[in-house]
């Protein structure tokens, strides 16, 4: 079936609103699916009446459209949110570099793309899954700076023989994915000798949770920079703009400014305050679109008078029963590092500690950041390999110390990142696999490794 407009285009795709893949499946393939990685095919091959190929031109070729079909999921609290990221189309390592962004593979696919979002649902069938919107996604002229900068930052690193050291939290809204069977799926890249995994363009999960809100709800996500602000500057410059007025400030101080009360026991605060001196009307930093689409979450760093950091830096809490069961690829550990990027809010103190005394810091600095790939595919596996191993032996517990000692990676285990407790108390307890109890464990990034990205020598 062709179509002379994109109008045609749309009035067709809309009447698959609200049917099912049940009901638009006329090859019989649905009722042998089990797996959604060709629900795409379904659609094109039942619905829009083309035979499925995998040509490097767009989808409706004379409309320079590409179609993508693509899963959202509501949440506990009622909102959506994209299940996974979408991907486009693998990278050739040896030809990408040769193009222009304007000729990249990424933007010849991907500029106008027909999206039909369906609604995932953990104990529905796959030919249950319903569609719900279809539409005509053209990038703004703001998000299309980002992902150009983006996309030069990838082909740097190609350019520079890293093309193995490639990582999905490089980037804001355009990154290059792993994409294969296994981690044996590699490719040659044209200034290194070492082979790189297979990757592919993509758009992250964040910012199609972002694009998915826009269409379902009438929800707004409030951005902070000014329009057409994102052609000229990046995120990092425009975030120490917004922010450098109110360096060398007491945190109270800033919060009068801002007309938001002073509780350092409420853990809102921060993320409030900054979201004011932001100059938007959210709660939360990580409400912000520029936050969301780029998959930015906030982490707050208290340095001592003398600059130094008291404490490591804590992230999730361990699931012992799913570490157990994930890959690395598909972990919690592997996720949160490869994926996302952090801000880093920094403060001082200008009194020494001392306990019982209650002491404001001054708001410093910030900065922006990922893990390295080294960092990532190297001292962080390794701790997901040896707690994995030690769980699955046994963790051994000290009754002496009441279940706090344990034989898990520690603060000396490779001076980037370690296991231990984080609980309200000493009676906040999960299972182990062996049936033992142990006070709830979370991973941690060293304090000199937090030390040293503040500080620009990681």
């Amino acid at each position: 079936m062709s179509f002379d407009t994109i109008e045609e285009l749309m009035s067709k795709a809309q009447k698959a609103e609200g049917r099912t893949f049940g009901e638009i499946d006329n090859t019989g393939r649905i009722k042998n699916l089990r797996s959604k990685g060709t629900l795409g095919n379904i659609i094109e091959e039942s619905f829009f009446g083309y035979e499925v190929n995998s040509v490097s031109k767009p989808d409706f070729e004379n409309l320079g459209v590409e179609l993508k079909v693509t899963p959202f999921k509501k949440n506990k609290n009622g909102t959506y949110s994209a299940k996974e990221r979408l991907v486009l189309n693998i990278i050739d390592y040896m030809e990408e570099y040769k193009l222009t962004f304007e000729t990249s593979s990424f933007l010849k696919k991907s500029i106008k793309m027909l999206i039909m979002l369906y609604q995932y649902e953990h104990d529905l069938a796959i030919n249950d899954f319903r569609i719900i919107k279809t539409f005509l996604n053209e990038f703004s002229e703001e998000d299309l700076a980002v992902m150009r900068r983006d996309w030069e930052t990838i082909v740097t690193k190609i350019k520079n023989g890293e093309a193995h050291l490639i990582s999905e939290a490089d980037t804001m809204y355009l990154s290059a994915c792993t994409k294969g069977a296994s981690k044996k799926s590699v490719r040659q890249q044209p200034f290194s000798d070492n082979m790189a995994k297979q990757r592919a363009f993509s758009l992250k999960a964040s910012y199609m949770t972002g694009l998915i809100r826009k269409h379902l709800t009438p929800e707004h996500i409030e951005a902070f920079s000014k329009p057409g602000e994102l052609n000229d500057k990046t995120l990092d410059e425009i975030l120490d703009e917004r922010f450098k007025p109110y360096y060398e400030k007491r945190v109270d101080e800033l919060c009068n400014e801002v007309a938001i009360k002073h509780n350092p026991r409420n853990k809102s605060m921060i993320p409030h305050l900054m979201a004011k001196l932001l100059g938007v009307n959210k709660n939360d930093i990580n409400q912000i679109e520029e936050f969301s689409k780029a998959n930015i979450k906030f982490k707050t760093v208290c340095l001592e008078p003398d600059g130094k950091i008291r404490e490591h830096m804590s992230f999730t809490h361990l699931d012992f029963n799913t570490l157990l069961k994930e890959d690395w690829e598909e972990s919690d550990l592997f996720n949160i590092f490869s994926e996302q990027k952090y801000l880093f809010l920094v403060f001082r103190f200008t009194e020494k500690y001392k306990k019982g005394l209650k002491r404001i810091p001054y708001f410093e600095g910030i900065k922006l950041w990922n893990m390295p790939q080294n960092n990532i595919e190297g001292e962080l596996y390794d701790l997901w390999i040896e707690t994995r191993k030690i769980v699955k032996e046994g963790v051994k517990l000290d009754p002496k110390k009441n279940k706090v000692n344990n034989n898990l990676p520690g603060s000396k285990f490779n001076n980037i990142c370690h296991v231990r407790s984080k609980a309200r108390n000493g009676k906040d307890k999960v299972i182990l696999p062996d049936g033992q109890s142990i006070t709830k464990q979370c991973y941690w990034l060293d304090r000199d490794y937090v030390q040293k990205i503040i500080s620009n020598k990681e």
